[in-house]
């Protein structure tokens, strides 16, 4: 199953960039810390072509949307169709920005036949970037397998920040404690995360962004699913 997610996978909040599992095929010659190009695809937090899950308490900021499956793979949003049949909002999706009085929407294929070519679209966009994500190459090997695929504390806490760069994983990532990012006052550091596994993330563990590191620009390339436990905030 193939999915995008920026900001993105319930529970408090999300801004990163997700490219989960597989598709791809021709990679393209990219350096490895240029951003990973998005297209349409970010225009949602979390797109996904198998369905997106979440739980009432939680808190989505922008955009999700599914395709090629219908409106009902998105589950425990208490989604409410907009009278204009385009979109369907919920309490739990807010704007990009977190304002909780502008809501996210969410899009489906079956909601409307225009809405259906363009999430066609973001999806084959969401597709090449994953492709451009796994093919990053990593030369460093103190960033192969950092910490035993186990982030928090002595790998990534807050005495060991992740600096910019390519991080490869070849298992999924347990993030056990709370991780922070440096973009060492660059706002245009970029970090890719590569995995071959789940990306997994404790109850209660935040992702901190420090030092002019931006959202948008943090790429975790996952072959799995991603799963942020409750309470834990991940941006």
């Amino acid at each position: 199953s193939t999915s995008l997610l920026t900001m993105m996978f319930s529970s408090n909040a999300f801004r990163s960039v997700f490219v989960l599992a597989a598709a791809c095929n021709a990679m393209t010659m990219t350096s490895a810390t240029d951003p990973v190009y998005l297209g349409d695809a970010e225009d949602y937090v979390i797109l996904a072509k198998t369905g997106i899950s979440t739980v009432p308490s939680s808190v989505v900021k922008g955009s999700i949307g599914v395709s090629p499956i219908a409106a009902e793979a998105m589950t425990g949003f208490s989604l409410i169709l907009d009278g204009s049949g385009d979109f369907a909002t919920s309490a739990q999706l807010y704007d990009v920005n977190g304002t909780e009085a502008i809501e996210g929407k969410a899009y489906a294929p079956d909601y409307d036949p225009a809405i259906a070519s363009a999430l066609t679209t973001a999806v084959g966009f969401m597709e090449t970037a994953y492709t451009d994500a796994a093919g990053r190459t990593n030369s460093d090997a103190a960033r192969i397998n950092l910490g035993g695929g186990t982030l928090g504390g002595a790998f990534g806490g807050v005495t060991t920040k992740l600096t910019s760069g390519v991080y490869t994983f070849g298992t999924g990532v347990d993030i056990a404690e709370t991780i922070y990012f440096d973009g060492e006052n660059n706002s245009t550091s970029v970090f890719i995360i590569q995995m071959t596994g789940n990306l997994l993330q404790a109850a209660n563990t935040k992702v901190i962004l420090t030092n002019g590191t931006l959202a948008k620009n943090i790429f975790w390339q996952i072959s799995g699913n991603v799963a942020v436990g409750a309470g834990a905030e991940m941006q």
